[in-house]
């Protein structure tokens, strides 16, 4: 497999659309991993980020929606916040 197809992944929306993904990362927070992904075929430069939680068992990765609002929320405020982080750190 070549290193640009190695980060792809499909998701199937809820409609049943296919949709091509690349990782763009993966975070942990308070004990599990999410996974954030991009749509790989977006020409829009503000693509959607899509966030779904991450899990392997042996060598078989899993994407999951998450379900749960309040873990939505939660995830997706330390993201936010991360990115905040990152944004002050550039500025000093």
């Amino acid at each position: 497999m070549s290193e640009e197809n190695e980060n792809l992944i499909e998701i199937t929306d809820d409609d049943g659309t296919v949709i091509k993904c690349e990782l763009y990362d993966i975070i942990e927070f308070e004990g599990k991993q999410y996974a954030l992904l991009v749509e790989a075929d977006s020409q829009d430069e503000e693509a959607e980020v899509v966030l779904m939680r991450y899990t392997e068992e042996g060598d078989e990765s899993y994407f999951e929606t998450i379900d749960d609002d309040d873990e939505f929320e939660k995830v997706s405020q330390y993201i936010e916040n991360l990115d905040t982080e990152a944004i002050d750190e550039d500025e000093e």
